[in-house]
């Protein structure tokens, strides 16, 4: 087996690494603060191939792999995870309009997408549908005209910030097979949004919930066929649980590239702190996890690339152990810098806060715990 990249994907991982070191993170600290992330940011991140990674070339995307996507968003959440985040959402999304968008639905939406002249959020989860997402309550009723829009949905990246949603909303019966995916625009008549979240990370991101009272959406909006929507999203969470798993790889990485370096520099009892075997050996676990990580990822991303038939299984098994091995690095990292790295000035404790969330959403990990078991057990 050759776990080697290509000299391409090594390209592809350098550009995007170089590109958030120079655009990112100089002014990730700057952004929390803000709790946003400039607009101006994001045709600059097109220009690289980066607003449709997976989209076809034919539309203005790069079609790239599921591997390729990983390496991005690995490279960039070095710079800060919470950006690099909200670009795989958006790319999700292109993705599902890419796979499952008539040809008319994908000239409509997808060259702005790749551009990023306009951003994406992506509309699952509900206040009383998280885990359960097929017991979403958001209803489109048919009208002359297209889609009459009720509900809410919550916790959502770019709410009130994007330009367009992809919202999976009930067309039909209770349970998945009543379930279709819309496109709503901001500026839509009925479209509004709650007040922005307060997060413990992912500060740069505006988060809210999206409402939708008499919410009208034309017929033309809809992706694919109706009563697919949630078999849409589904195989949407297989790529973005990669993506989230890389940006949490990601953060994991700069923090122990961090910590390696202040270890050297910081004295105790007459010697760096690095000389210090009980510590050599927290770093030596460390490198461990995140390179055992790295290769189960990719792995992942392989099946999912190929359509093996264990795609979604292990798909969901990258996201379970790379997110709790990145957290748990990154904890440990604010450790070893004792009380520096409870302080902003030194970046672990973002990179900490930002990644606790990488275990809860696009499945907390106890459903992806759910999912592996559950096909173990079909098997």
């Amino acid at each position: 087996m050759d776990f080697a990249l290509t000299e391409e994907q090594t390209l592809i991982f350098d550009m995007a690494k170089g590109f958030g070191e120079e655009h990112i993170a100089p002014f990730a600290q700057d952004w929390e603060a803000a709790g946003t992330i400039p607009k101006t940011l994001w045709p600059q991140i097109a220009e690289l191939g980066l607003g449709g990674i997976y989209v076809s070339e034919a539309y203005g995307g790069s079609g790239l792999s599921r591997l390729d996507a990983t390496l991005v968003f690995e490279a960039l959440a070095m710079s800060c995870p919470s950006v690099g985040s909200f670009l795989s959402i958006h790319n999700m999304c292109g993705g599902m309009i890419d796979k499952f968008g008539s040809e008319e639905t994908k000239q409509k939406w997808l060259p702005d997408l790749c551009a990023m002249n306009k951003v994406f959020s992506y509309c699952l989860t509900e206040p009383g549908s998280g885990s359960d997402a097929s017991a979403l309550k958001t209803r489109a009723e048919r009208s002359n005209e297209g889609y009459v829009l009720n509900g809410t949905k919550a916790f959502i990246s770019g709410g009130s910030y994007s330009d367009a949603y992809v919202c999976m909303v009930r067309t039909g019966e209770d349970g998945p097979k009543g379930i279709s995916t819309v496109v709503v625009e901001d500026g839509s008549e009925g479209l509004s949004f709650g007040a922005l979240e307060k997060k413990m990370g992912w500060l740069a991101q505006p988060t809210s919930q999206v409402q939708f009272d008499d919410c009208r959406v034309p017929a033309d909006n809809l992706i694919g066929e109706e009563g697919k929507g949630f078999s849409y999203a589904m195989n949407g969470l297989d790529g973005g649980r990669l993506n989230i798993s890389a940006s949490a790889l990601g953060g994991a990485q700069k923090a122990l590239d961090m910590t390696v370096q202040y270890m050297s520099e910081r004295k105790a009892f007459g010697k760096s702190i690095n000389q210090f075997q009980a510590l050599q050996f927290r770093l030596a676990e460390y490198e461990t996890k995140l390179q055992a990580a790295r290769t189960f990822l990719r792995q992942a991303a392989w099946k999912l690339d190929n359509g093996d038939h264990e795609a979604t299984k292990f798909c969901a098994m990258a996201k379970l152990m790379v997110t709790d091995a990145a957290f748990e690095v990154a904890n440990g990292c604010l450790q070893l810098h004792g009380g520096y790295g409870y302080l902003a000035d030194y970046g672990i404790e973002k990179i900490v806060r930002d990644l606790r969330v990488h275990q809860i959403l696009e499945g907390t990990n106890e459903i992806m715990r759910l999912i592996i078991s559950r096909q173990m057990i079909a098997a």
